[in-house]
């Protein structure tokens, strides 16, 4: 057996030289796999900017028992479709001492304004909107 025939089976043994069928395969099938990941990052993004409500809390107020807090909000992004949002009061450690789940009917206009009233079981110090979304 010559050196180069121990050579060549040494490197095909350990994989230090790759014969050109397998160096396709590992190509066509990286093609694939990264495909396939660029269409679900395609899909994902496509199918939430659809669907996204922008919520901002532009005021609140605590009544002077302190068990309601009323939150003033605009709702954007949802022309034409049915609106919920949570709505929360908190306390001064940011624990939740009431909620509400509000709906809105479907309206032509792109931003709205809204103010609720939140129950509250103890003191609150601030109300906000949690989220809203389409249902």
């Amino acid at each position: 057996m010559s050196v180069q025939s121990v050579q060549d089976k040494l490197d095909e043994r350990y994989g230090r030289r790759r014969g050109g069928a397998s160096r396709r395969g590992a190509i066509i099938g990286s093609a694939i796999v990264g495909t396939a990941i660029a269409a679900l990052v395609t899909w994902t993004a496509l199918a939430g900017a659809g669907a996204s409500v922008d919520a901002d809390a532009t005021g609140f107020s605590i009544d002077d028992d302190g068990h309601h807090a009323t939150v003033s909000f605009t709702v954007g992004g949802a022309r034409g479709q049915d609106v919920a949002c949570a709505l929360e009061a908190q306390d001064t450690e940011h624990g939740v001492v009431g909620w509400r789940i509000v709906e809105y009917p479907a309206n032509d206009e792109l931003t709205r304004s809204f103010t609720e009233s939140i129950p509250t079981t103890a003191e609150a110090t601030v109300g906000l909107v949690a989220s809203c979304w389409i249902p």
